[in-house]
């Protein structure tokens, strides 16, 4: 039997806002931290590809160590809220930091990305990890944890395609020709925006589910159980790949339309047309309802791939409408996939919970592991073949690095559509639904 709702209008936008708040600087980080490291900082690209892999090992390292204090922090506010109220001014400090460009040498540039990165993403993840942690905790209600990972994903969408679409009109707003001031003072500007929307989360949204029985386990225990949480295991992957695509295609997108059309000014145009992605994130409510949350995170990846496909003939056809086409179909098969992301982790946790085990705090540290190495080594992929190209900022570059922006922009992606797919086909959702059921 359905247990009744538990939140209210206030509690559930308040929810949403925290992702709104984390995407403000996490878009400009997957979108233009590779250009302006490589274009505005002059950093080499084979130097960035390097501290892209060392902030991923860290990544790495870092959301387990989150997931942990999150599991074993015990507070008036319990587990996962506080870490919003403690952590939101050094995220957005290190955020301006990233975005600074002190007059150093080429090695000194080199060493102050990598301390103000290397910050910045420890951060990031001790502000977005408990999103996830939190969201089985809000709520026993299977329709209400979807809507609330629906409204969440509303309004973190939404700020993505505004920093994509609005960045460099703000960049060439603030900086008046001057890219290294223009950046900076948009990420003050998007930084002070997500300190409010944190606290806001902090002081709005309330942790009302738990299991004290199953809280706090040894460590051995938890990791067993781990083991036996084969639905936590392939969303595990699944997140990664579709962060590793994210990261190609967003990366890509300035260098396609600066170097292979030279109409960077198309960017923004470009960029806004995966507003389509919200069309995605609405329609998983219908959708979960007629399908199932499997069934339809698949019909996410098989429209994302058939834009992509699209998106394909428009660059070799060199037809801009179909680009922009493929763009729109592959960016709300985006929003379904990745609206449903939080909510099947919280699908996990509740199976671990079911197991005697509640350690949404290590299960939640899944989605930054996958988000940072999935962004990560894009990043690395896409820094390191344009360095083996011969990239030269600012130039016109040679026939073999618009070759790998092509690749990059087009078929790697269209590959790993596929692998999601067919990784995706090990979720076993009744496996999680009669584990749960019988609690």
């Amino acid at each position: 039997m359905e247990r009744k709702w538990q939140t209210d209008w206030p509690e559930r936008i308040s929810y949403g806002l925290s992702d709104a708040a984390d995407n403000l600087v996490f878009q400009m980080l997957t979108t233009y931290l590779l250009f302006f490291y490589t274009d505005v900082y002059g950093l080499n690209p084979g130097a960035v590809a390097i501290l892209f892999i060392v902030a991923r090992i860290a990544d790495v390292v870092e959301s387990f160590i989150i997931g942990v204090m999150i599991d074993h922090t015990h507070s008036r506010w319990g587990k996962s809220r506080p870490f919003f109220l403690w952590y939101a001014l050094p995220y957005v400090i290190f955020a301006v930091l990233t975005f600074m460009t002190p007059d150093f040498s080429q090695s000194g540039k080199l060493v102050w990305a990598y301390v103000t990165y290397l910050g910045l993403g420890f951060f990031y993840t001790a502000v977005n990890l408990p999103i996830t942690s939190i969201l089985p905790s809000l709520s026993e209600n299977d329709q209400e944890l979807t809507l609330l990972g629906v409204i969440r994903q509303f309004f973190g969408s939404s700020v993505q395609i505004i920093v994509a679409v609005f960045t460099l009109p703000f960049v060439a707003f603030f900086g008046r020709g001057d890219q290294q001031k223009g950046f900076l003072f948009t990420i003050c500007a998007f930084g002070l925006i997500s300190l409010l929307l944190i606290l806001n989360t902090f002081f709005n949204v309330h942790e009302r589910v738990s299991k004290p029985e199953a809280t706090h386990q040894p460590f051995k225990v938890v990791m067993r159980m781990l083991r036996r949480n084969r639905p936590w295991l392939v969303i595990s992957v699944v997140i990664f790949l579709y962060w590793l695509v994210t990261a190609l295609k967003n990366q890509t997108t300035i260098y396609y339309f600066k170097y292979t059309l030279g109409r960077e000014d198309l960017v923004p145009l470009a960029n806004g047309f995966t507003l389509a992605a919200l069309i995605g994130v609405i329609l998983i409510i219908q959708l979960v309802k007629q399908l199932g949350k499997k069934q339809t995170m698949l019909i996410g990846m098989l429209t994302a791939f058939v834009g992509q496909a699209i998106l394909t003939v428009g660059v070799y056809a060199h037809s801009l409408a179909t680009l922009f086409a493929g763009t729109f179909i592959n960016s709300v098969g985006h929003g379904i996939i990745i609206g449903l992301v939080s909510i099947m982790i919280a699908d996990t946790i509740r199976y671990g919970a079911a197991m005697g085990v509640q350690a949404e705090g290590i299960l939640a540290s899944t989605d930054d592991f996958g988000v940072n190495m999935g962004l990560g080594i894009g990043g690395m992929i896409t820094a390191g073949l344009f360095h083996l190209s011969g990239y030269v900022s600012n130039h016109a570059q040679n026939a073999a690095t618009l070759s790998m922006i092509n690749v990059n922009y087009v078929w790697i992606p269209l590959v790993l559509y596929v692998i999601m797919f067919l990784t995706l086909q090990a979720y076993d959702q009744q496996q999680i639904n009669d584990a749960v059921a019988d609690e």
